[in-house]
């Protein structure tokens, strides 16, 4: 091992929005240590963390195409997808993908077009 993951930054508008969705998906205390929106920490009960900075001119990825590709993505698992889809579009997710109920999981995007899944666990 030559090192420890210290968190994951996701690009977008408004780090403090973004930071508040996800508390929302998978809990944690959003952290603005700066106050400037620029660089927003979500710190999760078990030492993880999600990052998220401000990027003026941030263009979401598209799917499935590959004019903009996703890069990366967030997998969360659940034990439930239906309820567990019903409030992530609540938050403010959008379906991108649910296979019309074929496959244990389901594509999103966040509220500025990061791909997430919600898988069966």
């Amino acid at each position: 091992m030559i090192g420890t993951l210290q968190t994951f930054a996701l690009d977008c508008p408004d780090p403090t929005a973004l930071a508040g969705f996800y508390a929302g998906l998978v809990g944690g205390k959003v952290v603005d240590e700066d106050g400037g929106n620029e660089w927003v920490e979500l710190r999760g009960d078990y030492g993880t963390a999600l990052s998220f900075q401000r990027v003026e001119t941030y263009r979401p990825p598209s799917w499935p195409g590959q004019e903009r590709p996703q890069q990366s993505h967030i997998d969360i698992g659940v034990t439930d997808l239906d309820a567990a889809q019903a409030a992530v579009l609540t938050l403010g997710a959008t379906l991108l993908e649910d296979w019309n109920g074929t496959k244990t999981w389901r594509v999103f995007a966040d509220p500025v077009g990061h791909p997430f899944c919600l898988c069966a666990c």
